[in-house]
């Protein structure tokens, strides 16, 4: 890392990585890294043979960047900025960065914030958690990662009205063996903690059912909670209401839900200690009111570069008078809520006027 220099290396060595990098890389920064690109060679008689691809280090301006969640790669696209004999300045090119493939980011000028976030990537290995979430009427698996919850698998079913005892019971063993079934697999890499919620004896039933049938699936579940819905409501719920903040205690997703949680507090109490939207937050950082100024990801990555100048000379204008900044990612419920209120919200220490 040579921020004075302007430029960084990194090599992203996991799929959170790629959301850092996602949320770090701006338009008209320059990208480099190897590539492939398909060049045509000229005969000296007829016409020039088909294309082929050649690898190469080429480095782009960017213009856009993707995050491919599904073939798990970035996606940086913009012009060629530093020309090769085969090809010229200029030329649009996409760099797709996959798992350990270094590239080096250059900026005009890095933000401590920016370079902050880099070095907690660095640090930050732990593994993630595993929630299932199971009621009567379906079931849900999903897996924590820095930018949120990812739903692995969804499930609905119809099973036999609780008159039917017989039929029920030997619906209900099937509906769990199916749900254990598609748990482990969820949880089979890196096999982190699980936390099993769900609705009334539902979730009980299915914590006995692992806890007799998926001994290996057993030594993991950490915790067993009651939420009011299954499935993937019942996980928003669960992170939204804080059941699972000892298990989650380490992770980002947790603390910008309990945040959030505080933020619309504060908004439908109609509490004075609270700004949202650019102005009254400036206006309360000016005046060192800001306890906590949070930011989605979103908010930054899209803005002009005008603009997400002023709101990083906001975060530096926060930290120096002793407030904190969070960065909030759009990947979940409060992410979500926080784009809703404009992108940029406050915590403050005593109202402004």
């Amino acid at each position: 890392m040579n921020a004075k220099k302007r430029f960084v290396k990194v090599v992203p060595e996991t799929f959170d990585d790629f959301w850092h990098l996602y949320n770090v890389i701006y338009r008209d920064d320059e990208v480099y890294a190897h590539t492939t690109r398909e060049v045509k060679v000229d005969e000296k008689y007829g016409r020039p043979r088909r294309g082929e691809r050649v690898p190469m280090f080429l480095g782009v301006k960017v213009e856009d960047v993707y995050w491919d969640k599904l073939l798990g790669r970035l996606r940086v696209h913009g012009t060629v900025c530093e020309a090769t004999d085969a090809v010229p300045f200029g030329a649009h090119h996409t760099l797709n960065v996959t798992l350990n493939t270094p590239m080096t980011i250059v900026k005009k000028e890095w933000s401590r914030q920016v370079l902050e976030r880099l070095r907690k990537a660095s640090r930050t290995s732990e593994k993630p958690v595993t929630i299932f979430s199971i009621d009567d009427e379906g079931y849900a698996v999903g897996r924590t990662a820095q930018y949120g919850v990812e739903v692995i698998v969804e499930q609905r079913v119809k099973l036999p009205g609780k008159l039917e005892a017989e039929k029920r019971g030997t619906a209900m063993n099937q509906y769990f063996r199916k749900a254990v079934d598609s748990l482990r697999q969820a949880w089979a890499e890196p096999r982190g903690p699980i936390a099993i919620i769900g609705v009334g004896f539902v979730k009980n039933d299915f914590a006995q059912f692992v806890q007799n049938e998926a001994a290996d699936i057993a030594k993991s579940v950490v915790e067993v909670k009651g939420v009011n819905n299954g499935g993937v409501a019942g996980i928003n719920e669960a992170l939204r209401s804080g059941v699972l903040v000892k298990t989650l205690r380490q992770l980002r997703v947790a603390e910008e839900a309990e945040v959030m949680n505080e933020v619309l507090r504060r908004l439908g109490k109609g509490e004075p200690n609270v700004a949202y939207g650019v102005d009254d937050v400036r206006k309360a950082a000016e005046a060192g009111a800001v306890d906590k100024i949070i930011l989605g990801e979103s908010f930054l990555r899209e803005a002009s570069d005008e603009a997400r100048l002023a709101a990083e000379q906001m975060m530096a204008q926060v930290e120096d008078k002793g407030g904190s900044v969070m960065i909030v990612s759009g990947e979940h419920e409060s992410g979500k809520q926080l784009l809703a209120l404009g992108g940029v919200v406050a915590l403050l220490r005593f109202p402004v006027g």
